[in-house]
């Protein structure tokens, strides 16, 4: 059923692409489901009178519709997580860059594309969850610490194969080169009280039942849980505090290159980086605003402030073969 519905979407904006689609109306590639942003586009169009109609997929199937669709495409706007989605984006030349004094004021510059191909729009941190009552967080410290012998048989993990583990050891290969963030990964292996889990959920669901003690996630899974949860007994800890900050990746976007509506396009990606739409961006999935003006959801902020990674996450993208190699040759499934 999913599949017919998809067809029936692509017609539709097949057709749209034959006939030209109206001025005020967009049309939006989106790998965030329609609960997180059919509210933001409705606000859109509420203020602004443009329509926008999107289609929902995974990133790497929208990706590769605009590959296939190359000048024919009916999309204006591409969304997606992961800074390394975005720079795969960029690789195959599927967004174009824009001149926008909104976006490079809203959005700081390690938050952006360096060509300014795509903007971050919300910022999600990847960071450790422990349990305070098997771990002491006086031991705690920094994402290479979980590496110490100390934490055999204690440490879970999601698979490497996601993109958000696959993002992390690349910005740590950015900064500390691959020998040394190999043996940090191997360490982690050895460590591993476990087999890898597929998501996120599942290494904090692991701590909470004493299956490990602590582990490497984005926060807003932990939010959610803790939404249903209020006496979840797991924690948040910020790592690298004083050395190089907490991992902080992106969802975000960008014009694709042949968008027969720059101008509104623009307007709608500047719109999602201001005001209103920023605190209904990142507090609809408990993420954080990229403009640095805007506030964090009260629950967000509950847990407390934290340094981040000022690192360019453009090399996320850059250094993500390496990183699945180097993943795959330390053991890392």
């Amino acid at each position: 059923m999913r599949n017919v519905k998809l067809m029936l979407v692509g017609l539709l904006l097949t057709i749209m692409s034959g006939c030209g689609a109206p001025d005020a109306e967009l049309v939006v590639y989106s790998a965030r489901n329609e609960p997180l942003i059919k509210p933001m586009f409705d606000r859109f169009t509420e203020e602004t009178g443009i329509k926008v109609v999107f289609v929902t997929d995974k990133a790497e199937v929208l990706m590769q519709r605009l590959q296939a669709e190359d000048s024919n495409t009916p999309a204006d706007v591409l969304l997606t997580v992961d800074a390394g989605n975005l720079w795969w984006a960029t690789q195959n030349d599927l967004l174009q860059p824009l001149e926008s004094a909104v976006l490079t004021e809203n959005i700081p510059e390690y938050l952006r594309d360096p060509e300014d191909r795509w903007f971050g729009l919300s910022v999600r941190a990847r960071t450790i969850v422990y349990s305070p009552e098997r771990a002491d967080a006086r031991m705690l410290s920094s994402y290479e610490g979980l590496a110490d012998p100390m934490w055999r048989g204690r440490l879970c993990l999601r698979t490497s194969k996601k993109v958000y583990n696959q993002s992390l050891v690349a910005m740590l290969i950015a900064e500390h080169g691959e020998a040394k963030t190999e043996q940090i990964v191997k360490g982690w292996v050895a460590n591993l009280a476990a087999d890898v889990f597929a998501n996120d959920t599942a290494v904090i669901e692991a701590i909470a039942a004493g299956q490990c003690d602590v582990g490497i996630v984005n926060t807003y899974y932990f939010g959610r849980l803790e939404r249903d949860n209020p006496a979840l007994p797991v924690k948040i800890f910020w790592a690298n505090q004083g050395s190089g900050g907490v991992h902080v990746n992106v969802s975000g976007g960008g014009v694709v290159r042949d968008s027969r509506h720059v101008e509104n396009a623009t307007r709608l990606l500047e719109w999602l980086s201001a005001g209103e739409a920023q605190s209904m961006f990142a507090s609809s999935n408990l993420e954080f605003p990229a403009n640095p003006a805007i506030a964090a959801d009260p629950a967000v902020a509950a847990w407390g402030q934290f340094e981040a990674s000022r690192l360019s996450l453009a090399r996320a993208g850059e250094l993500q073969s390496a990183a699945v190699r180097l993943m795959d040759r330390a053991g890392y499934r």
